[in-house]
């Protein structure tokens, strides 16, 4: 009896995400809304489907550990030294003087001090999802303000850790001091998790990516992060923080990408579910009886916000419309706070109606972004009509580690790491994907930025950076692999521009089918050595060069009459021949008394196999 209503509540709980989602996405509101939305309608001040969240709220934790390993996953030590100015800088005063303002109203109310700092900083916390998503949507990541944001964002991900991690502490000692053994068991944990991580985890990745087998790879991801969050757990720590401390030491690994799509999937499931049994605890009478409180709190909440960061944006030198920008991606409350909140509700540093108070003034925030958006972006239109900005540069920094990338490549073995090279010598900011191990050590060892995973996996190209990426250069080996690989981010990216390593004319055909520019991988080392061989034969050297031209034209002129008849097999060698004796006559016109083709050889690669 009780397995089956546990699988009734499953089914509900996913049923409604699955209307609501969408529904709120259509309204343009955030999916963190309809989660918290469908939570207050099953939970007990709903519809009463769910009368205990607190269980489902256990349960669910797990969505936020994921959540902070791929956190984790993101800030690479390289990525933080490059930005150490923005995020360590704009970053800390933008958290420090919101929390420090944010607070000391909570202190007015009447809030412990220790309740009043952790929800402060929580306060201060942007919607990282919202503010990258909207920068993304109106492609100004690489604006000034777009990376001075990126920073800021970057910076509250990484005071959140610690936050989680004190939580627990200060909720536990409230009138003692920290004991000697608390302290160690908590340093032993720590310690355990970065040097048992650092010499375990990239040996079993590359055992177990060895194996070819999916299914362990996912089962290995989740041993990591959970195994990390236990051993924090045990140690009376936040397990996020293990997590975290898991995800940056893979940070810099070959197979990141391979594991953020791996624990995405679960990860964003749980990360619903969870904000689903948030809203489920909300009390809705109590907010309906103080609608002015929750309305002076939003107001508090953006005043304070957008005013510390349109400071912070004019001393890092934006113009006042960009500072205004900033202020209008990052002033709402963040999807992160409600974790906080909650952590402090459990250990019992805010009281049950502060904590759905501060919940109430957060979910109203998110809700009113997209109204507030509308109104900053008609205002900077009218500053830019007056103070119009040069374009941003493309590659102010060249390390792709900190830029999304421009190219993605598929593949890196011989002919994807020349093309690799190319874009690495001109500081061009690329992803390369590769579902060979034994491949991506080699070339990782010589600096190329090459990630293990399989590029045809949609989830795998969209941790990779896909979505920001203006052009794919697809150079498997393997011409079935190629095509899949093609056909799918033809799928997902309908505009995108694809140039294709092709093996042979079907191939290219193929290819040519799903809108990829191919390009056949020996017809230039092919003609390089037919050029070489008429110069060894006398042949002068412009003359050679010349008829290697002019062959080179007139086969992809042949390859282009061949696309339109490619399913009939006797339309293409009719083509073929009649394009056979059409080139004899062109190079016997010009040959003189110079070697040329002899006039019927039946001997050309075409009239033995015309889909070469």
């Amino acid at each position: 009896m009780t397995s089956s209503l546990s699988l009734e509540l499953a089914l509900v709980l996913l049923l409604a995400a699955i209307i609501a989602v969408p529904l709120f996405r259509k309204l343009g509101l955030v999916a963190v809304l309809a989660y918290l939305a469908t939570g207050v309608l099953l939970g007990p001040d709903g519809i009463g489907v769910v009368s205990e969240p607190d269980r489902i709220l256990a349960a669910s934790e797990i969505g936020v550990v994921m959540l902070l390993f791929v956190i984790g996953l993101e800030l690479s030590p390289k990525r933080l030294a490059l930005m150490r100015r923005q995020v360590f800088g704009a970053g800390t005063t933008q958290v420090l003087l919101s929390a420090l303002l944010l607070g000391a109203g909570l202190l007015a109310y009447h809030v412990h001090w220790k309740g009043a700092l952790v929800a402060g900083i929580g306060l201060a916390l942007s919607s990282t999802a919202v503010g990258l998503q909207l920068l993304a949507e109106r492609k100004q990541l690489a604006s000034d303000f777009g990376r001075l944001a990126f920073a800021i964002l970057l910076f509250q991900d990484l005071i959140a850790i610690p936050l989680l991690a004190v939580i627990p502490l200060l909720g536990g000692v409230k009138n003692e001091t920290l004991t000697w053994t608390m302290v160690g068991h908590a340093l032993g944990a720590l310690a355990l998790v970065y040097f048992g991580g650092r010499l375990l985890m990239h040996r079993a990745l590359r055992i177990v990516a060895g194996t070819q087998a999916p299914e362990v790879f996912t089962a290995t991801a989740l041993l990591a992060v959970l195994g990390s969050a236990w051993i924090m757990q045990q140690a009376g720590l936040s397990p996020g923080l293990g997590a975290f401390i898991a995800g940056v030491l893979l940070a810099d690994s070959e197979y990141r990408h391979e594991l953020e799509s791996q624990i995405q999937p679960f990860k964003g499931l749980l990360l619903g579910l969870f904000f689903i049994a948030v809203g489920m605890g909300i009390d809705l009478d109590r907010i309906a009886a103080e609608p002015g409180l929750v309305a002076s709190g939003v107001a508090l909440l953006l005043l304070v916000k957008f005013t510390v960061l349109f400071g912070v944006g004019r001393a890092a030198g934006l113009s006042a419309s960009h500072a205004l920008m900033l202020g209008g991606t990052l002033w709402l409350g963040g999807e992160f706070a409600f974790v906080v909140f909650q952590e402090a509700l459990r250990v019992g540093l805010v009281s049950t109606e502060n904590h759905d108070r501060l919940v109430a003034v957060v979910g109203v925030s998110m809700a009113l972004m997209p109204l507030l958006l509308l109104a900053l972006d008609g205002r900077m239109r009218r500053l830019e009509a007056h103070h119009p900005q040069p374009e941003p540069r493309h590659f102010d920094v060249p390390d792709a580690a900190s830029h999304p990338p421009e190219v993605v490549i598929a593949g890196v073995g011989r002919f994807g790491q020349i093309v690799a090279r190319l874009l690495a010598a001109q500081r061009i900011p690329y992803v390369a994907l590769d579902s060979s191990a034994e491949q991506v050590e080699d070339v990782r060892r010589s600096g190329g930025r090459i990630f293990y995973g399989d590029p045809t996996r949609p989830d795998l190209l969209r941790a990779a950076g896909a979505d920001h990426a203006r052009l794919f250069v697809i150079c498997t080996d393997d011409p079935d692999s190629n095509l899949r690989a093609v056909r799918l981010i033809r799928r997902l990216y309908p505009h995108a521009k694809i140039l294709a390593r092709a093996r042979n004319r079907q191939h290219v055909w193929r290819l040519m089918d799903l809108g990829a520019e191919p390009f056949r991988e020996l017809l230039g080392t092919s003609l390089e050595v037919g050029e070489r061989v008429l110069l060894e034969l006398g042949v002068p050297a412009d003359v050679a060069a010349d008829h290697v031209q002019r062959f080179r034209e007139h086969d992809e002129t042949l390859l282009r009459d061949q696309y339109l008849v490619y399913d009939d097999d006797a339309a293409v060698v009719q083509n073929a021949r009649e394009a056979r004796r059409d080139l004899q006559r062109l190079f016997e016109a010009d040959s003189g008394d110079g070697p040329g083709l002899a006039p019927d050889s039946g001997d050309s690669p075409e009239s033995t196999d015309p889909t070469r």
